[in-house]
Formats: structure tokens, C-alpha cells, sequence
């Protein structure tokens, strides 16, 4: 009784808290309507309509918050000295009724931390804690903790008696904020979509969620520890207490994949905040279209640190004056650029300040006005000291196309992309720049044959990091446009501005810069968006190249790294934490923090995989599971002729078994065709998730690449041939390699409920 008691009691105030939100979004569409149709008398309106109009969209776009939950919990404060009891809802975002009265409080609002922090030992003042579970708009259970007062007493009602839950925690577990919350939120079937865990955030999360916004804050966590989920929770949490300055400076999170961020793109929304920048390391580099990929050896060079000083070499050997004088024709004249002349405008170009193209201008005129002085001295008889004779007359030479064809060969124009598809296709090139620092194999590797055109190269994610690193040299490969002027913008024609105030004069000015045309102000290749605070998921995989591609985008020092060496998958991964700050070299001290604790994979998959953790990381320690499945890993290892068969029944029976869940079938990259073809055979509705227009991690049953499967995870796994897997890197296949060891843990750590292993090779020691 007293259960359905609390669940009436939820409900009613559910009620009138929609009612509030109902109202609360009623008032945004009548500010936006109002802003809609206002009467433009004056300049100053521009910008009081799009402030107006902006605010009650991006109010609108708060409040849409759907059929999910609008509050998941309730915190009673002990009695105060006058007996009062302070109360609060906590939820997804603040609501207020018509007289501004708080009904619910923001999940990353002060108040709210005791709801996720809160400990039998340290209570926060807290008598008890409430999880509510909410299905849409209906209250279906409430799960209340109580805490200790002062004398060491439990704060119950009379008529209440504490019953505890353990089903599903481990003997001798940890305390749990709502274990019956959190192992009810575990339970579910995934979706193919990352959630957000607000409702079950724990005390060690929560700490990440709020630490300060400066510096470089770095959290290691093993599988199922919630750090992808603590990561993407702290930036909403950022946004929310720094709002004035991050909107402004602007939140970037990177991925590793574009899977993977189609896997977490809803958790963001869902938490009320849709204006972060999602995207990989080869994405923030703009107009690369990555279509190829390197062979292992390749990557790993291309990834190597020794990549800054070779791209800057090769830039050095495109600086090179003419080996032969020049004749340039200057009217019915013919003037002589000597060699000697190139030289010396070379030399001193070098010495000056600035980027490659920057410096190029520089080159251009020296030589024109010196080609103009000779011209002077040569065929005008009545030599002049006017400077703006001799200016005119080296324009007139720099016009002249045989001049533009020597300054391009002395000091080119280029773009990274040009320096990178002339270096890498020609044997010379790649020597003059390697000679001293790369050996005559890392040489000869780095070599490939020209494409047709820049447009046919295929580029890959190395080549990315390297192109970026090429434009900071080069710099922008156009010449900026001038601003255009307001007054020739159009923007204000027949508006008498000095009839107006000086500050709405003013805002008028900056609203007419806004509106003109935005093609003056659109960014060059070499140009790219800076952010106030930068959020990196599985950062163990970063080439030190794909860092500095990262640390170039670092407005203000602030970020949050996130990842685990343990799994680190990648042949050009920073072997430890230590080489990844090194490289992002951060301005003040680093804090780093360690998720202990695997909410998400059970106990039995992180027994069974934690040999394979020691062998390729003996100085890492699996995290410490708080739930058991019920169900011990399968393994099922058969002669070739059974495989097929095997593998069928076997991805057969998980599905039922999690059904209505999703399965993932995990194998190595060369062999996703062939097992997609097999369970189709079989007659399973099998999909490879990369597809462009399929279905992707929604589908019910998806076949992954080993190497692509960080981050993710599944209802039920079934890994095939981990010796495989394990021998990535390796070129005998029946020896494992630190790396393959360490995919193969990711591969097994990727479940909820159940992990199972089918093949017909021979099976890693670390899992006999």
C-alpha cells in the first residue's frame, strides 16, 4: 500500500509539472510569434527582433524534451532548527510554475548534486533520496533510500520499513546510488543509440561531470565504467555552468569514428543542449575526402612526430631559387631576372616572419621592383625619383605571365593537399626531405604513384593529420577578401541613422556587419574554428600527428581526454597517458582520474576477459563489476566444416535470448563480407552497420570489425576467431601481439547481458 501510496503521490506532482512545462512552452511560442510579426520602425528593431526571436527558439528547443522522463528523483533534506523540510525534483531540465515557483531542478544545477553524491557515510544533509521511474507521462515505480541522522538513526516514517534489493549486485558490492534504478537502466535492450544516464549517474561520475572547466582534466576507465557517457554529460554540464563563455567560444566533441558518432549524436539533445560540434580527427580537417587507407607500417610513419619536421623539410625544398638567368619581357623591352637575384629574394623571404604563401608576396615584389629599377636604368633616359613610377611599372612586371610561371617555380602557391600528392609521388622529393631523419625503408614506404589529379587522390586518415599540418605552414592558399563596407552592403539603404541614439546607431552598425554577405568571411582551407573547450572519447587511439591536429583546435587549454590504454587498438597509438600530454602540452597541470568501477559489462564477461587485459597491459587492472548476468561466457571451438553451421546457431540462439536486444558479431576487418554472407545464408537479417544507407547500429543484428568496435556496445556478443584477433599485427597468424590482445578485449567487453565465442582455429592461451 505504502508503495502505491508514493506512486500516486509521484504522479500528482508529474501532473502539475507538465502542466508547468506546458505553460512554460506556450509562453516561448507566443514570445516567437510576437517577434515574427513585429513592426520594423527603426534600425534598432533589426537587433531587437533576432535577440527576441533567437532566445524563444533556442528556449523552444529546450523545452522539446518528448516522451522522456522529465524528473527521475527527489531529495528530502533532514529537518532544520524550525522543523522545515526542504524538498526538490530533479530532472532534465528546470521547470517553474506561472509564478515562478521551482517545481523541478536541472540535473547540473548546485542543488542537485546530493542526488547523485550521497553516501550512507556522507548523506549531504540528505533523508532520503527518491528514484522515480517514469514511462512517458505515467509514474511506474519509486525506489526510496534513506540515510542516517546525527546519532546514526535511519530517518524512516513510521509507517515505513526498509526493505533492501540485492538481486543483481555482486556479493560484498559497492554502494550504489538507486541500485534498483541503475540495474533497471543496465537491463534494458539497447537501441543502436547511445542514452543519456542521468537518472543513475554515481558519485564518481558525477565528481568528473562537475570538476572545474580549466585545464586538461584526463579520465581512464575500463569497459563499462560510463566514460563516453561521463564525457558527453560533462559537456552539457559545462554548457549549463559556463553557458555565457562556451556558447561564445563554442564545445567540440571528437570521436573515433563516424560510427561511433552516430552512436552518441542523441545524448546531447536529449540533455537540452544541440549546439556542440561532433566530429572525428580527420573531419575538423575540411575538404579531405578520406577514401583510402594506409597499410599498417604506413600509418604508424605517418603518425610518427618525426612527421612535423619532414612536412616542414619538403615545404623548404619547394623554396629554391632559379638555377639560370630569366628573360622577361616588359613591353617591346627584355628585361633579365638573374639567378643571383632569385637567390638572395629567397634567402631573406626565408629569414622573414609569416607562412609559406604569406611570404611568397614578398618574393614577388622584391624581384619586380628590382627588374623595374633596371628597366629605369636601362631604356628611360630621364630617370625620375618618383617611388610611384617605379611602383607602377613593377605592377606592369608582375602582371606578366612569364613572371607569375618563374615566382611560382621559385616560391609556388600551394595548398596542403598540393604539397602532400607532389611529395608523396615523387621518390626525390620524399629523399630531400627525409635525408638524416627517416631510413631508405621508412623512405621507400611513404611512396605511391601519382594520381591523375588531387581530386582522384585517396586520401587517408594519416594523410589528414599531415595535410593539417602542412597548411599551418603554408597558410591560407588565397588572398583574403577585403570586408565589404556597410554602406555598400545595401543593408541600410534609406535609413537616416543619425536620427537615432548613438548606442541603437550603434547596434545597428553591428546588426547590418552580421547580415551582409557572409562569402567575405568564409574561412580558407588553412584557416579552422577554435573552441573553448574540446571533449576527445577514446583518445588511447590518437596518433601523436592526430594530437596536434587536436591541439590546434584548443582555444583556452580546456579539455576532457577520455580513454583507456587497455584499449588501445591502433598500430600509431600513444603508448602511455604521459606521450599524449607531451604532445598537447597543456598550460597548467593535468588532473587525472581513474573510473574504477564497470556499471555496464557483468561480472562474468570481465572475469573471462580480464586475462587477456593482463597479458597485453600487465599494469592495468580490470575495473570492478557491480552486476552479474546470470550467464558465463560460451565457447564453442569446431573443425572447418561445422563453422558455418556453428556460427548460425549460435547467433541464433543470443538473439533469442535478448530479444528484443541487438547483437553484434565481432571479427577481424578482412572478414566482414564473408560472415555478413554467412548468417544471410542462414537466413538472419545480418547488416554491416558502415553502410551509407542501411540501417546501422539500429539494426538487430549487426557484424562489426574488430577494430572499429571501441565505444560501442550490445545486448549480446559473439566474438569469431579471437586467435585472429589476437594476431593483429603479427605476420605469423598463430602468434599474439600486445595490440591484437588488447582488440580482442574490446571485442569481448562490448556486452550487457551475454558474450559468446565460436572457432575453428586455435584459441588464445588467454582463453583456455
Amino acid at each position: 500500500m505504502a508503495h502505491e501510496r508514493e506512486i500516486a503521490e509521484e504522479q500528482l506532482f508529474l501532473d502539475i509539472a507538465l502542466k508547468a512545462l506546458d505553460h512554460m512552452r506556450d509562453e516561448a511560442r507566443s514570445l516567437r510569434d510576437s517577434a515574427a510579426v513585429a513592426n520594423m520602425r527603426g534600425a534598432g528593431d533589426l537587433v531587437e527582433r533576432d535577440v527576441v526571436m533567437g532566445t524563444a527558439l533556442n528556449r523552444l528547443d529546450q523545452l522539446a524534451i518528448g516522451d522522456q522522463p522529465l524528473f527521475f528523483g527527489r531529495i528530502d533534506y533532514a529537518p532544520n532548527n524550525q522543523g522545515q523540510c526542504d524538498t526538490y525534483h530533479v530532472g532534465r531540465l528546470a521547470v517553474s510554475d506561472d509564478e515562478l515557483n521551482a517545481l523541478v531542478v536541472d540535473w547540473r544545477a548546485p542543488v542537485a548534486e546530493a542526488f547523485y553524491r550521497a553516501t550512507g557515510v556522507e548523506s549531504l544533509g540528505l533523508a532520503r533520496r527518491r528514484h522515480v521511474a517514469l514511462r512517458s507521462h505515467e509514474v511506474t515505480g519509486v525506489e526510496d533510500e534513506y540515510f542516517a541522522d546525527a546519532d546514526g538513526e535511519l530517518m524512516l516514517p513510521e509507517d515505513e520499513v526498509r526493505s533492501a534489493t540485492e538481486e543483481g549486485l555482486v556479493d560484498g558490492g559497492l554502494a550504489l546510488g538507486g541500485p534498483g534504478a541503475l540495474l533497471a537502466a543496465l537491463g534494458r535492450a539497447r537501441t543502436g543509440h547511445m542514452g543519456d544516464i542521468i537518472a543513475t549517474i554515481q558519485g564518481e561520475q558525477d565528481r568528473i561531470i562537475r570538476a572545474p572547466l580549466a585545464g586538461i582534466l584526463l579520465v581512464q576507465g575500463g569497459p563499462g565504467t560510463g566514460k563516453t557517457a561521463v564525457a558527453l554529460h560533462r559537456a552539457a554540464y559545462l554548457l549549463f555552468t559556463y553557458r555565457s563563455t562556451l556558447e561564445r567560444q563554442g564545445v567540440l566533441v571528437v570521436g573515433p569514428n563516424p560510427l561511433f558518432l552516430n552512436y552518441i549524436e542523441n545524448v546531447l539533445p536529449s540533455l537540452g543542449e544541440s549546439g556542440v560540434t561532433l566530429s572525428t580527427i580527420s573531419g575538423l580537417v575540411t575538404n579531405v575526402d578520406v577514401r583510402g587507407r594506409d597499410s599498417e607500417p604506413v600509418d604508424w610513419l605517418k603518425g610518427d612526430l618525426r612527421m612535423v619536421q619532414f612536412v616542414a623539410r619538403a615545404l623548404r625544398t619547394r623554396q629554391h631559387p632559379l638555377r639560370s638567368d630569366v628573360e622577361i619581357p616588359v613591353g617591346r623591352a627584355i628585361v633579365v631576372l638573374k639567378a643571383q637575384y632569385t637567390k638572395e629574394a629567397v634567402d631573406r623571404a626565408r629569414r622573414r616572419p609569416g607562412n609559406h604563401n604569406q611570404r611568397r608576396s614578398a618574393v614577388g615584389r622584391e624581384l619586380a621592383n628590382r627588374l623595374a629599377n633596371e628597366y629605369l636604368d636601362r631604356f628611360v633616359r630621364e630617370v625620375s625619383d618618383d617611388i610611384s613610377q617605379v611602383g607602377e611599372l613593377a605592377d606592369l612586371i608582375r602582371n606578366t605571365r612569364e613572371f607569375k610561371e618563374v615566382v611560382q617555380r621559385i616560391w609556388p602557391r600551394l595548398s596542403g593537399q598540393e604539397l602532400l600528392h607532389d611529395l608523396f609521388g615523387a621518390p626525390a622529393l620524399i629523399r630531400a626531405a627525409g635525408a638524416g631523419l627517416l631510413s631508405d625503408e621508412e623512405m621507400a614506404l611513404l611512396y605511391r604513384p601519382r594520381a591523375e589529379s588531387l581530386e582522384a587522390t585517396k586520401w587517408t586518415k594519416a594523410d589528414a593529420a599531415l595535410i593539417d599540418e602542412a597548411r599551418i605552414l603554408l597558410g591560407p592558399c588565397r588572398r583574403p577578401r577585403p570586408p565589404m563596407k556597410i554602406e555598400e552592403s545595401g543593408i541600410l539603404d534609406g535609413v537616416d541613422l543619425d536620427a537615432y541614439a548613438g548606442n541603437v546607431r550603434a547596434a545597428a552598425l553591428r546588426e547590418a556587419a552580421r547580415l551582409a554577405p557572409s562569402a567575405n568571411t568564409a574561412l580558407d582551407e588553412a584557416e579552422f574554428v577554435t573552441y573553448g573547450h574540446i571533449v576527445v572519447d577514446e583518445a588511447q587511439d590518437l596518433s601523436p600527428m592526430e594530437l596536434r591536429v587536436l591541439k590546434r583546435r584548443d582555444l583556452t587549454g580546456s579539455m576532457t581526454i577520455v580513454g583507456d590504454m587497455g584499449q588501445a587498438t591502433t598500430v600509431s597509438s600513444s603508448a602511455s597517458w604521459n606521450s599524449v600530454l607531451e604532445v598537447l602540452d597543456p598550460r597548467r597541470s593535468p588532473t587525472r582520474v581513474d573510473l574504477s568501477v564497470s556499471y555496464r559489462t557483468p561480472e562474468e564477461v570481465l572475469d573471462f576477459a580480464a586475462p587477456t587485459l593482463r597479458a597485453a597491459t600487465p599494469e592495468l587492472e580490470p575495473p570492478r563489476p557491480v552486476r552479474r548476468a546470470g550467464t558465463s561466457p560460451i565457447v564453442e571451438v569446431v573443425g572447418p566444416e561445422r563453422f558455418e553451421a556453428t556460427l548460425a546457431k549460435a547467433t541464433r540462439r543470443e538473439a533469442q535470448a535478448v530479444a528484443p536486444g541487438r547483437v553484434a558479431v565481432i571479427v577481424t576487418g578482412s572478414r566482414v563480407d564473408e560472415v555478413v554472407g554467412i548468417l544471410l545464408r542462414s537466413g538472419l537479417d545480418a547488416v554491416d552497420p558502415r553502410e551509407q544507407e542501411g540501417r546501422g547500429l539500429g539494426a538487430g543484428l549487426v557484424v562489426l570489425a574488430a577494430e572499429g568496435a571501441n565505444g560501442l556496445e550490445f545486448d549480446a556478443t559473439i566474438v569469431v576467431e579471437p586467435g585472429q584477433i589476437a594476431s593483429r599485427g603479427s605476420s605469423d597468424p598463430t602468434r599474439t601481439t600486445p595490440r591484437g590482445l588488447r582488440t580482442l578485449y574490446v571485442a569481448m567487453t562490448r556486452p550487457t547481458r551475454r558474450l559468446a565465442i565460436v572457432a575453428c582455429g586455435d584459441l588464445p592461451v588467454t582463453l583456455l
